[in-house]
């Protein structure tokens, strides 16, 4: 059989071709598995994920924005970052906070009428305290609409306040903890990029503001003694705030108890019933206070890559019933132990690998927004700082204690080919799915609402749902197997970015079509 020769220019330009038209998996990729097995030795056998989470929820306690609780906190993660031997460890002021510090020392509350039931209670955070024990009846106030206000002027004064609860607890018979099976995680890589909020949607969520501040000045104009808002259920108070600013009478007293009692004295007036309630809480507010970040960092060491940045983080402040250990104590020890983990390794990156705790996410993305108007980008001023272009990628984690079962791509395709590499070490451990969509609600949007590259994980829920910004965010809550996977694999990643030749790829820039939506973000 006669064959064909082939001339050196030929064989040169079928080799191009060949190189262009394979699929990537099948190219050589340099990944460094002799650091992958590292990583899983020191992260499995010297893991210090125990230690982290008793520092980082019993021993720092409740978080709250602008308190003493939080500021302890930030105390103890600072000294543990720096007995890592990290670098240029600091409690870093990003913002004011203009609502100021709120702490309580004391909260009671039990029904006393028609007969005496104590219960558990949480003050809603930055309304007053009640100056010594309260006694008082209790009322149910119905206001769906602005009208309704009239038919209670001049009738609340020294009263309780309650209103009609909006939907009625259902026996559920799912357990109380999942994980993602394959057929969720299919659907969660399937779904496509979801939209803004429609007008209708902003429309109803301005509304319903406008009609809250309407009620919420009227009772105040009332005098009423104080307001019992409604928790969750298996006898667990929820933990929240109030819009104050700082400025002024704080707002009127007001607890969250649990779904249960709240239910059982709203049955009995609905029947008829004269219900009341003695109360004392203990509330303290400091004026002029800041939110900070606590930030270490292990230097890059290529001395045309080591002034890029690498980010990694989660939020340590938290709401003030429990000790905030899924929300989101867990995403701080998996990050300062992906951190340990690399010191310990003496990993030397060739781009900084740096590790931020962020103040005041509960109140509105606080620190991670001060953050990128401090270094990265000009919101007011719509210009790029000098950090913008040194910036490779943010890493957050902020959905409890699940293990990580995968990565959103906040719709940036351009990335998918790098962690698809850097997932073929970890196949085995399960982290295997990527979706292009969106995912909100967390600190990683205050990059990508920049054009940076910023990203949440797929994680299993485990209960979280049932705990989070309630009375029962503790240490509990937390699993030790889970977080240590999360911080093996958060170090793997962080390790790749910081050795890429390039900046992780961003979005295209386009013309800005911004929209900020109901919920702040």
């Amino acid at each position: 059989m006669k064959t064909a020769s082939i001339t050196p220019a030929r064989a040169i330009i079928t080799a191009l071709l060949l190189a262009l038209f394979l699929p990537l998996s099948s190219q050589e990729v340099a990944l460094d598995l002799e650091m992958v097995y590292k990583i899983r030795q020191e992260g499995q056998r010297n893991s210090d994920i125990e230690t982290l989470s008793y520092i980082m929820t019993d021993l720092a306690g409740p978080r709250l924005t602008g308190s003493q609780g939080i500021d302890r906190a930030n105390e103890i993660a600072r000294a543990k970052l720096a007995g890592y031997g990290l670098s240029n460890v600091r409690i870093e002021k990003v913002s004011d906070f203009s609502r100021g510090g709120w702490d309580y020392t004391k909260a009671y509350a039990a029904m006393t009428a028609p007969y005496y039931n104590n219960f558990s209670v949480t003050p809603v955070a930055w309304t007053s305290g009640t100056e010594g024990l309260l006694k008082g009846e209790v009322i149910l106030v119905d206001i769906s609409k602005v009208e309704d206000i009239e038919q209670y002027r001049g009738k609340l004064k020294g009263k309780i306040i309650m209103t009609p609860s909006t939907s009625q607890y259902e026996v559920s018979f799912e357990p109380l903890a999942k994980r993602l099976t394959g057929e969720d995680l299919e659907r969660i890589s399937t779904v496509s990029p979801g939209g803004t909020p429609t007008r209708r949607m902003m429309g109803d969520w301005m509304a319903m503001r406008e009609l809250r501040n309407k009620i919420n000045e009227f009772l105040k104009s009332e005098e009423v003694a104080m307001i019992i808002s409604r928790g969750n259920a298996f006898n667990i108070p929820r933990s929240s705030g109030t819009s104050y600013d700082g400025k002024g009478q704080p707002p009127v007293t007001e607890i969250n108890i649990p779904m249960e009692p709240y239910g059982r004295m709203e049955r009995l007036l609905k029947k008829g019933e004269k219900v009341e309630v003695e109360a004392e809480i203990n509330a303290e507010f400091t004026p002029d206070r800041s939110v900070y970040n606590v930030i270490a960092e292990i230097p890059g060491t290529d001395p045309k890559l080591k002034d890029q940045v690498v980010l990694l983080g989660g939020h340590i402040d938290s709401w003030h019933g429990g000790t905030g250990a899924a929300d989101n104590a867990s995403g701080c020890i998996v990050m300062m132990e992906a951190m340990r983990i690399l010191k310990s390794l003496d990993a030397r990156p060739r781009r900084t690998i740096r590790i931020a705790l962020w103040g005041g996410e509960e109140q509105g993305l606080n620190g991670s927004r001060g953050y990128v108007s401090k270094y990265l980008f000009d919101r007011e001023k719509n210009e790029k700082k000098p950090g913008y272009d040194k910036f490779s990628v943010y890493f957050n984690m902020d959905n409890g204690t699940g293990r990580y079962r995968g990565i959103y791509l906040q719709e940036n395709n351009l990335v998918r080919p790098l962690f698809e590499d850097w997932m073929e070490p970890m196949e085995d451990m399960g982290f295997n799915t990527i979706a292009i969509r969106n995912t909100g609600g967390t600190d990683h949007q205050s990059f990508d609402g920049v054009g940076l590259p910023g990203f949440q994980f797929i994680q299993d829920e485990i209960e979280y749902g049932r705990g989070y910004h309630t009375l029962a965010d503790t240490y509990e809550r937390l699993l030790m197997p889970d977080l240590r996977h999360n911080a093996i694999i958060t170090a793997w990643l962080a390790w790749n970015a910081a050795m890429e030749d390039d900046l992780m790829p961003r979005k295209p820039e386009m013309k800005s079509t911004e929209q900020r939506s109901p919920f702040g973000f």
